[in-house]
Formats: structure tokens, sequence, C-alpha cells
């Protein structure tokens, strides 16, 4: 493929000083969004307990809630997309949810792009005849956190999301 994703590593965050920890919580992580133009690492995951999520993430990690439904909910993971789904204590490990009108894989990891770089990549991966799992589209609307969406599997059948948002303000849109 001719496209390739940028080079990040002049972006990458500091690390070279702890986060600072009150009552056992970690600080909400609205503070630590990238810049605009970092692609944005998104992951996807099962849990039997929105609630227990809502908890773990929200309340001890700090990560601030973002879009939700009765089966997932969006949080901001010191500037990463995190998606926890619910599903049944059986179903963990071939999960999927829906997601507007789409039967999402949970147990997925992808990338946040701009516009520009996923309508390229999509090019790309249907001229070398990328079986997808769901097609590229737009899901969202006219709604907060409209997005460009495609899936498809690696070799090993782990499910990879390629996303983009014309406004990347709206990643963890309400």
């Amino acid at each position: 493929m001719s496209h390739h994703l940028p080079r990040t590593d002049n972006h990458l965050p500091r690390t070279d000083h702890p986060l600072p920890r009150t009552d056992n919580h970690l600080p909400r992580t609205d503070h630590h969004l990238p810049r605009a133009d970092y692609p944005r690492f998104h992951l996807a995951f099962p849990v039997t307990d929105l609630a227990e999520a809502r908890r773990f993430y929200g309340g001890f990690l700090g990560c601030t809630e973002g879009r939700s439904s009765p089966d997932w909910v969006d949080f901001d993971f010191f500037g990463h997309q995190i998606v926890a789904h619910k599903v049944a204590s059986r179903a963990m490990g071939d999960a999927t949810s829906l997601v507007d009108g789409d039967n999402v894989p949970v147990r997925h990891f992808g990338v946040v792009l701009s516009l520009s770089a996923w309508e390229a990549l999509a090019a790309d991966f249907r001229a070398a005849a990328v079986k997808f799992v769901i097609e590229p589209h737009i899901r969202f609307r006219g709604e907060p956190g409209e997005q460009a969406t495609m899936f498809f599997l690696d070799p090993f059948g782990n499910a990879l999301e390629f996303k983009a948002f014309a406004d990347p303000g709206q990643l963890f849109a309400t």
C-alpha cells in the first residue's frame, strides 16, 4: 500500500513524571489529550457489568466518560479512546455489540486517523480486496461522535478498526 501512517515519535507524551494520586484515585485525564494531529489509539474490550466498568475506569482511574449506550461506554484513557462493551459472561471470548446498526466485534483495537488518511487507507484496502467485517462507512451520522469506520481481521482473526472524525474534537463527544 502506498499510504503510510505519520511518524509520531516526536509527539509522544512526557513520561518523566509519575501521575499524582489522591484518595486511591488517579487524576481526571482530560488534560492528557495529545496534539490534534497525534494518532490516538482505540481499544474495545468486553465487560460483564458497565456500572463496575464505570467505577473502575471512571472512578478509580479518573477516565472521563464519553458517549454511551445501555450496551457500551467510551472512556478517555489518557487521550486515547477505550470502549467497554457489556456482554454475558459466557460470551466474553467471541462477543459482539450492536453499535449504530453494525454488529461490532467487542475485542478489537485500532487507530483514530485524520479523515484524509482514513479515506486513503479505505481506498487502498478496497483496491487490495480486503474482506471487511464492517465495510467502510460513516456511523452516528449527524450525531455527536460522527465518525468514519471500517473493520477487518488480521491473519490471526484479530479484529482491527480504523476510524476517523471530520472534527477530531468529537472523539470523546457525548
